[in-house]
């Protein structure tokens, strides 16, 4: 019997089954290869751990530079001043004085990791050779240290008054916080109060052009003629009669002429910020000050160092009660406006309402040559004032001239308030209208809009009317926090020498009439 040759169909099967079969396996393979090849990475991974669990631990230390051509540097670390080998693989670059260094096994420098970003705050006093500075931290104590890379290649060279992130003892400063004690006590700004906006005092204002603006507009004339811009003006008066707002609009209109509403700077101290119970620090913050203003005055532009209150900072010496700081805090003003360094393009500009109480060395020609008197509004300055705050564009019940006629008629009426006795026996009777002030008309406006708010709210009208302003007059004589509570005859003696009175003698006796 013999056997038959399979056929084309059942070798086309075998063949199909084998190819099947195959591709399998190989998909098999390509799943184990994976797998070996996940099991392979992990076991990496779990070696690398390994290792790194027998490594011993790293420190840290600030680098201080390098020695023996680059093989070795100076590092502090662990409050020791040590040198140490560099990693010949670490990159020579990225090694800069002051920045933070990792080292490993051996103390060997192996990391650059950058500059540290926390540590000691302290005050820039002055910089040393460009690469040095005299810091001084929180408690007085003063120390050299140098400047790390970052600070001498940056965009903004540190100046006086900057706070630095330090490290005392490896000698480093490492950055500038923005936070400067002269940012904290004078506020570098371009007011936006312009002449226009300050009412009833036309001569206080020409008086000031005068004084501060004259040199800044013709200075040819002034060399011509040999004459030296004043250094400073005192801005003297009751409270609340425009003494800063006219400040600020000097500040805005030197910005304006300079061509630039960034053509000027308004430094605005605050005063009672200066007060530190630290022995000098009161004296240092002033000199701070004023290097900040000969900065910003270098380039040609006029800076303006306000001082509001100033009798609370430079008080008449010998009159302390406690501590008589005012024998040192003077005397620094009085450096900083007669001392070496010339005050160019900067002018100091004071404002009080208690005269009697500065040193008169500070208040003589050559310091603060210009004094202007800002009085209490008369009945005519009064209405332009108002004018400033009763506008057209407001909703009025009347036209506005009608309004301010009715209220400053309203408010410099026959009204006795007090009656005050003098030694040599005679009499005076004051007024409500011998207290008014710029800040009492802008209030009497204030308290005006909401009482026409709440009728408009009520259903009874809209816009501001004649009662609304009466009614708004007397609230204001009632509250007026301007007329003390006290029958003291030395409190209303002053209140009566601010252009009210001028009688002879004392005031002996008060009597409350209103």
């Amino acid at each position: 019997m013999t056997s038959s040759s399979p056929t084309v169909t059942e070798l086309r099967a075998e063949l199909r089954a084998l190819q099947n079969k195959n591709h399998e396996l190989g998909t098999r393979n390509a799943k184990l290869a994976e797998l070996l090849k996940a099991s392979r990475d992990k076991l990496q991974v779990l070696y690398e751990e390994l290792e790194g669990l027998n490594t011993p631990p790293s420190t840290y230390g600030t680098y201080l530079g390098t020695e023996d051509n680059g093989r070795s540097a100076e590092v502090f670390t662990g409050n020791r001043h040590m040198r140490l080998m560099i990693d010949p693989t670490l990159d020579r670059a990225s090694l800069v004085p002051g920045i933070r260094v990792r080292l490993g096994e051996g103390s060997v420098v192996v990391e650059a990791c950058g500059h540290t970003d926390s540590g000691q705050l302290a005050t820039l006093t002055e910089t040393i050779d460009g690469n040095r500075a005299l810091v001084q931290d929180h408690s007085g104590e003063e120390v050299v240290v140098k400047l790390a890379g970052a600070l001498q290649t940056g965009d903004r060279a540190p100046r006086p008054g900057d706070t630095l992130l330090v490290d005392t003892k490896a000698g480093y400063a490492f950055e500038v916080i923005p936070k400067t004690e002269v940012n904290r006590l004078a506020l570098e700004i371009v007011p936006d109060v312009t002449y226009a906006d300050v009412g009833g005092l036309h001569n206080q204002i020409e008086q000031i052009q005068d004084a501060v603006e004259l040199p800044f507009a013709h200075p040819e004339l002034f060399q011509a003629y040999e004459l030296h811009p004043p250094k400073g003006v005192l801005l003297y008066g009751p409270p609340g009669c425009g003494k800063t707002m006219i400040a600020q609009a000097v500040a805005h209109s030197l910005a304006v002429r300079m061509g630039s509403e960034s053509g000027s700077y308004f430094l605005n101290i605050k005063g009672p910020e200066l007060l530190n119970k630290y022995v000098g620090e009161t004296e240092r913050q002033i000199r701070l000050i004023f290097e900040r203003a000969r900065e910003l005055a270098s380039d040609g532009k006029p800076v303006i160092i306000f001082f509001d209150e100033m009798e609370s900072i430079f008080r008449t010496r010998g009159s302390g009660v406690s501590s008589d700081m005012e024998t040192t805090v003077v005397p620094q003003l009085l450096a900083e406006l007669d001392g070496v360094e010339k005050l160019s393009n900067v002018i100091v500009i004071g404002a009080t309402n208690r005269e009697e109480l500065i040193d008169p060395a500070i208040l003589r020609p050559g310091r603060l040559d210009v004094k202007i008197r800002v009085d209490r509004p008369s009945q005519s300055a009064a209405a332009d004032i108002f004018a400033k705050h009763i506008r057209s564009d407001l909703p009025l019940a009347a036209p506005a001239e009608l309004l301010i006629d009715a209220a400053v008629t309203h408010i410099y009426a026959d009204r006795p308030f007090v009656e005050l006795t003098y030694s040599t026996g005679e009499q005076e009777i004051l007024h409500y209208r011998d207290f008014v002030s710029g800040a009492m008309i802008a209030n009497v406006v204030s308290r005006a809009k909401k009482l026409a708010i709440k009728d408009h709210l009520a259903g009874c009208g809209s816009g501001i009317t004649v009662d609304h302003l009466i009614s708004a007059i007397d609230a204001e004589n009632r509250e007026n926090e301007d007329l003390p509570n006290t029958s003291s005859p030395d409190e209303w003696a002053r209140i009566a020498a601010t252009g009210v009175s001028r009688h002879a003698g004392t005031i002996t006796n008060v009597r409350i009439i209103g």
